[in-house]
């Protein structure tokens, strides 16, 4: 017999389409009056740069709602340097896709721009609604990535791009759908931006609560501790106990596999693990048992500098420094975080090389009492709660978006 054919239907439809049928399954280049190439001037002639025409980089660009429209770039070209380059002008309500480095980000650009050569820019015709295709292309990226080919870094080919099929609807059900993801995206962004506020208004209110560099009392105190004097200066090496754990031997399977949680540097503000330790695991290692609530500081890597509370017992590798102190831990880890691109500028040479025991127990901060340290921590613990529930709010719209989508288009299309 032969195989039934797909039906190219999405699961959820508006009402006012459930009859129309199913949708038309076309390439892209049937969609487009134009796919353009992106292209960069020569950057040795200055004449070609900072004109009136943006120039848009994959680096710009995502798929978020931040990111859905492209009105400014980070650099701009003139007229002479599109003349001069591969650069094309892409009219406004194009949808641009980066091809390269990364394959799938999309943007529909407001005003007329052009790109550089990791993106291209899909001129839509009159079958399909600009936003509809932006929308089609994002539930696509996967799809997409998986056709890019080359050695150094995978690139979507024009070739490819063209063929690429998507389903469509008639241009009524696009406009509805484009419509009510858009309305999605617009409170996504706004969410997005009071969880940005929230998290400026946190820096700045550390910025007060916490002593310059250099000074031992803060611009801002509470009001019973405004004649409390000047906070006491010392080393962290002086107010916490510290200790690193260690790796067990990868080739011992026995030692992996058990109960005991095991930490690595990317996951220090994690509430749980890829890898676990069996009791065999941490005996035979150097790896050692943290609490919940301890001090955690990755050493290493890209997360050289990073800092978090515990959120569970367990025990942990070398690139963790653990610190414990009968100060607080909450006061102790936002001054931390307050000072932390500082001091990964002094020791880490700007984000190259690693931290080491030595170096975080020589760092100097100023304590106040005891009570005073409390205060503060509740001040900021109280707006960090705030802070997760925006966190959380934002996530749950991102996840409602997701799978929204996943209902308003048909399953891949073979």
């Amino acid at each position: 017999m032969p195989e039934k054919k797909k039906s190219v239907v999405p699961p959820l439809r508006f009402p006012e389409f459930r009859d129309a049928g199913e949708w038309e399954v076309k390439a892209i280049v049937d969609l487009a009056e134009k796919i353009a190439q992106g292209g960069t001037p020569s950057t040795t002639n200055p004449a070609y740069w900072n004109g009136g025409i943006p120039w848009v980089t994959p680096a710009e660009m995502g798929n978020d709602a931040a990111h859905h429209y492209l009105m400014t770039t980070n650099r701009n070209i003139s007229k002479l340097g599109l003349e001069n380059s591969s650069a094309e002008l892409l009219p406004p309500n194009s949808v641009i896709i980066s091809s390269r480095a990364p394959i799938g980000y999309v943007a529909i650009n407001k005003v007329p721009m052009a790109t550089n050569q990791g993106c291209k820019g899909i001129i839509p015709n009159n079958s399909v609604y600009y936003e509809f295709l932006y929308f089609s292309l994002i539930n696509a990226k996967r799809m997409l990535n998986d056709l890019g080919a080359g050695a150094g870094f995978k690139e979507l080919s024009s070739g490819v791009l063209r063929s690429f099929r998507l389903p469509v609807p008639q241009v009524g059900e696009q406009q509805k759908i484009a419509d009510c993801l858009s309305s999605l995206d617009e409170v996504i962004d706004l969410e997005a931006q009071k969880l940005e506020a929230l998290k400026a208004h946190k820096k700045g209110l550390m910025q007060q609560l916490f002593p310059r560099e250099g000074e031992t009392t803060p611009s801002l105190r509470f009001p019973e501790f405004r004649d409390a004097g000047e906070w006491e200066v010392k080393r962290l090496g002086e107010v916490c106990s510290t200790f690193t754990g260690g790796t067990p031997s990868s080739s011992r399977k026995e030692y992996y596999g058990g109960s005991i949680p095991f930490i690595r540097s990317a996951e220090i503000d994690q509430d749980r693990t890829e890898l676990f330790l069996t009791e065999e695991g941490l005996k035979n290692s150097s790896a050692k048992l943290v609490i919940k609530g301890d001090i955690l500081i990755a050493l290493y890597g890209a997360n050289s500098g990073n800092g978090a509370l515990s959120k569970i017992d367990g025990a942990i590798n070398q690139a963790i420094l653990c610190l414990r102190s009968k100060f607080n831990h909450t006061f102790i880890l936002d001054y931390w975080r307050l000072r932390k691109n500082e001091i990964v500028m002094q020791y880490l040479q700007g984000g190259q090389g690693n931290l080491s025991a030595e170096i975080v127990k020589s760092i100097a901060f100023a304590f106040p009492s005891l009570p005073e340290q409390q205060k503060i921590a509740d001040c900021l613990s109280s707006l960090d709660e705030v802070i997760n529930l925006q966190t959380q709010k934002l996530d749950a719209l991102k996840a409602h978006k997701k799978g929204l989508m996943q209902q308003l288009f048909p399953s891949e299309v073979d």
